[in-house]
């Protein structure tokens, strides 16, 4: 299996939906943004975490971990030609460990997502084949953040995005504090700053350098 990460914004879906036109033989699973958007009480749980993270970290980070959890360890056992969006892994150290740095989570809440976090990454999850790393600025993605238009995403700010950015790096280019085993999965990293999703020729070089990283694990 192997798992496309990045920031808000930087095209996941988009480029795993138009992978497939060129690596036919390709499955995926897209992240299930819908089931933490929902609207519940006139307002979306992204939305509120957006509104007030202090408030709603614990209980979008634990939902958003599970549902990355329960989906992980289906796909895990599809085999190689498997393409997800985003991983446990990027749900907590990037967004998790970010909302933990702000201040966003009381001690207990921290002790509790981490014990489930433990629990899950030590007895169950095995790491993928490798990792495609959708890397742009966080001014970019907030730009298609705006075009886009999903709900949910109209009050994202700058900051938090820059804020995902520097952990992102920090996971998937500097591995800091990650598992001997994680870290050694192989990162692709791809420059998706020039638009690919209305630019074949772009989507194209970028197909192809994935089909060549895929080959090498074979």
């Amino acid at each position: 299996m192997y798992i496309v990460e990045g920031n808000i914004g930087a095209g996941k879906s988009t480029f795993i939906t138009l992978l497939q036109a060129y690596l036919p033989d390709i499955t995926y699973s897209l992240e299930p943004v819908d089931t933490w958007a929902q609207q519940q009480y006139g307002k979306s749980l992204l939305e509120q975490f957006y509104t007030d993270p202090a408030r709603w970290a614990y209980t979008l980070e634990t939902l958003a971990m599970l549902c990355r959890s329960r989906d992980y360890l289906t796909n895990q056992k599809r085999g190689s030609s498997h393409f997800m969006e985003r991983s446990l892994y990027s749900g907590h150290y990037c967004f998790a460990l970010n909302g933990k740095a702000a201040g966003y989570f009381s001690p207990v809440e921290w002790d509790v997502y981490q014990q489930w976090v433990d629990f899950i990454f030590a007895n169950k999850s095995t790491v993928p084949q490798g990792f495609i790393y959708l890397r742009t600025q966080p001014t970019v993605c907030h730009e298609r953040i705006g075009r886009r238009n999903r709900t949910g995403e109209s009050t994202i700010p700058l900051q938090y995005l820059e804020q995902i950015h520097y952990w992102h790096e920090q996971f998937l280019i500097e591995k800091s504090s990650i598992s001997h085993d994680l870290a050694a999965v192989p990162v692709l990293i791809l420059d998706v700053t020039p638009d690919f999703a209305h630019t074949p020729a772009r989507m194209e070089q970028l197909a192809m350098q994935v089909a060549e990283f895929v080959s090498k694990k074979k």
